[in-house]
């Protein structure tokens, strides 16, 4: 029972950690990212669907990002949801592909997106830390209950604020390499 719940706090605190992955990857750094178009669906047959599976996605340039739609028809589609959408670039429809051309970001763009990327980072290392709560009310339950020793509880605390040191300083670098890459450009 004792590994159990480290290992299911540690399951929880990957999640979190890979929600945060998941979410960098969506914000436009200057270069050309294929992750930035995941949150863009696109209406196909009735159905929203994320750009990537009705086209091949392709970086052929630092600052460009090439749309090969697999069914030519859903072009105009791809590109009013991209116009559509909060990305801030205008797509270029060529009749077959579409073409995002990333501009240089001013330095006041900059600014917002690390302030983003902070606020973001913040938030995850709150739902890291509300998990570590949960598990050391659990844990102090469970020693109330009888089901594990005095000792056990110490042990099984330590653990849990291990994990969750190890995870907010996973996080802090995560955000500090989005921070130098929104800055770098």
């Amino acid at each position: 029972m004792v590994n159990e719940l480290t290992k299911r706090a540690e399951e929880k605190m990957k999640a979190v950690v890979s929600n945060l992955k998941n979410e960098l990857l969506t914000i436009r750094a200057g270069k050309a990212s294929a992750g930035v178009l995941e949150r863009i669906k696109v209406e196909y047959y009735g159905t929203k669907l994320p750009v990537n599976q009705v086209a091949n996605v392709s970086v052929p340039e630092p600052k460009v990002l090439l749309i090969q739609p697999w069914d030519v028809s859903i072009t105009s589609e791809i590109e009013k949801a991209i116009r559509n959408s909060d990305l801030g670039i205008n797509p270029v429809n060529d009749g077959k592909n579409v073409r995002l051309v990333f501009p240089d970001l001013t330095e006041e763009r900059r600014k917002e997106l690390v302030k983003t990327v902070k606020k973001i980072g913040e938030e995850k290392k709150v739902a890291i830390r509300n998990i570590r709560r949960d598990y050391i009310d659990e844990i102090k339950k469970l020693e109330k209950s009888g089901e594990i020793s005095e000792d056990d509880k110490y042990d099984l605390e330590e653990q849990i604020q291990k994990l969750t040191d190890n995870y907010i300083d996973e996080i802090n670098n995560l955000i500090s390499l989005k921070e130098k890459d929104i800055m770098e450009i």
